[in-house]
């Protein structure tokens, strides 16, 4: 599984022996498939590491900040999320008077209530001085109303400026929509190089089982570099292809074919109606990276008002409890309150009640979700690191480690292989049609439905087939 895609020479300057074992022994009587296929992979995998592992490289090393961030966050913001227990808490009415005090300018749009003792309520207000998809968050003190602090927060998760600044590094590299083609890039590359890898290594003879597990041990040398290169990679195959899954679900030209196929497998990710007078939900989209977008109501209700001491009592009796959302009503809608805790079991019910008498108006159980849509739920969650807290944070590490790894690994390969012969070009011409034709069938499929995959799969054949008539060229002037 090199990431050059060459085979070992034997010179006198390069003692190491050749593998023998370097693939699966052909079929009795002819080539087998895998025989067959091998080179055509191995060329494959050459390019997408070569010429993605960067892209991929500043994606896991941006993937690993960001999971750690999550803890960071709680060390670096301290003062605002947390407080002395007292003995009682004052009304969540009063709270959020207290927080529109020390920002009169602002419009409360949403509340999450303080879900478990010594920890702040936060106050989410649209502000004239927050960037767009952000919401200036006070945290107020449940036990006494005195607030504790203003900090910018963005997303479902309620990201502050910590995270939030390594999740965009990671989704854009702060260079807005022209920077999300390189995540869309990596993650289109990353199962194709993931699922290519694992081929490559299971294919290979080994006189021992162990040795596809566990790496060798033994002096420093490129064989050694190969079998931890490989045996992680198998460890770590699950998780990457689900990554890179995960990552296209939000991707801007991928996610956009997704969204149509989930919809037509009736997938969409249902909401509960708060409009008033209608009592159906509606459907809609899927919640974004660590919250991306979160939009906040443009014009505030009017009319009659119970509070919001009496809609958070109607939703705890409607059996909406716990870990909350209470999202402030727009013109001619009520309000919205949401669970928001995604530790397994998951708690995401949610129901909508009429501000003007307090009754609840619809209700929505996460347990009566299409199952596609509690899948895409759980996805991306894990994807982000708020399904199962640390646990998934500490997963998410170890997965991007585990690929910063494996890349330093494959370039070490390829220089200690200098110099070497890669696989001669036109190794497609070696596949029977009776493969050929639905291996084309198949990327041509996936080329259309990933279009940076596509589009870059093209770019690297014309590279590859330019270098080819160059290299032509000098043999011809050579002779």
């Amino acid at each position: 599984m090199t990431l050059d895609g060459s085979v070992r020479p034997e010179t006198a300057a390069d003692p190491t022996p050749a593998d023998p074992d370097e693939a699966a022994p052909d079929a009795p009587g002819g080539r087998s498939t895998w025989s067959a296929l091998r080179p055509l992979v191995l060329r494959l995998h050459f390019y997408a590491g070569v010429l993605v592992a960067p892209l991929l490289l500043i994606a896991a090393t941006s993937g690993l900040l960001y999971a750690l961030s999550f803890q960071a966050e709680k060390f670096v913001y301290a003062h605002e999320l947390t407080v002395p227990e007292g003995e009682g808490t004052v009304p969540l009415s009063q709270q959020v008077h207290a927080a529109k005090k020390v920002n009169p300018d602002g419009t409360v749009t949403a509340v999450w209530p303080s879900a478990e003792p010594g920890a702040t309520t936060r106050v989410l207000m649209a502000d004239p001085d927050m960037e767009e998809g952000k919401s200036l968050a006070v945290f107020v003190d449940p036990y006494t109303g005195e607030v504790r602090g203003q900090l910018a927060s963005y997303g479902g998760s309620g990201a502050l400026p910590l995270r939030t600044w390594l999740d965009e590094l990671h989704r854009d590299l702060h260079l807005g929509e022209l920077g999300r083609n390189y995540s869309e890039l990596a993650a289109s590359w990353l199962w194709v190089v993931a699922l290519g890898g694992l081929a490559l290594w299971i294919g290979r003879r080994r006189k021992a089982k162990r040795e596809l597990f566990l790496p060798e041990r033994g002096p420093k040398s490129r064989r050694r570099t190969l079998s931890w290169h490989g045996a992680v990679g198998l460890w770590a195959v699950t998780g990457l292809v689900l990554l890179s899954a995960t990552g296209l679900t939000w991707s801007r030209y991928a996610g956009e074919n997704i969204d149509a196929v989930r919809s037509q497998l009736g997938g969409a990710t249902p909401t509960v109606s708060a409009v008033i007078g209608a009592g159906d939900g509606d459907a809609a989209g899927q919640e974004g990276h660590a919250g991306h977008g979160g939009g906040a109501p443009a014009q505030a209700a009017t009319g009659p008002d119970v509070g919001i001491d009496k809609v958070l009592a109607a939703a705890r009796e409607a059996g909406v409890d716990g870990k909350l959302t209470v999202t402030l009503p727009a013109e001619g809608k009520g309000y919205v309150v949401k669970e928001t805790d995604t530790q397994f079991p998951v708690h995401l019910d949610s129901v909508a009640v009429n501000p003007a008498d307090g009754t609840v108006m619809d209700e929505l159980r996460f347990a009566d979700h299409p199952l596609l849509a509690k899948l895409t739920r759980f996805g991306i969650d894990a994807h982000t690191g708020v399904f199962l807290g640390l646990a998934n944070q500490l997963a998410l590490a170890a997965l991007a480690l585990a690929l910063i790894l494996l890349i330093v690994w494959g370039y070490r390969m390829w220089w200690l292989r200098r110099p070497g012969r890669p696989v001669a070009r036109g190794a497609w011409r070696k596949v029977p049609p009776t493969m050929l034709l639905p291996l084309l069938a198949g990327t041509a499929l996936a080329g259309w439905f990933v279009p940076m995959l596509g589009i870059s799969l093209l770019v690297f054949l014309a590279v590859d087939g330019l270098l080819g008539l160059a290299a032509r060229a000098r043999a011809r002037q050579d002779a």
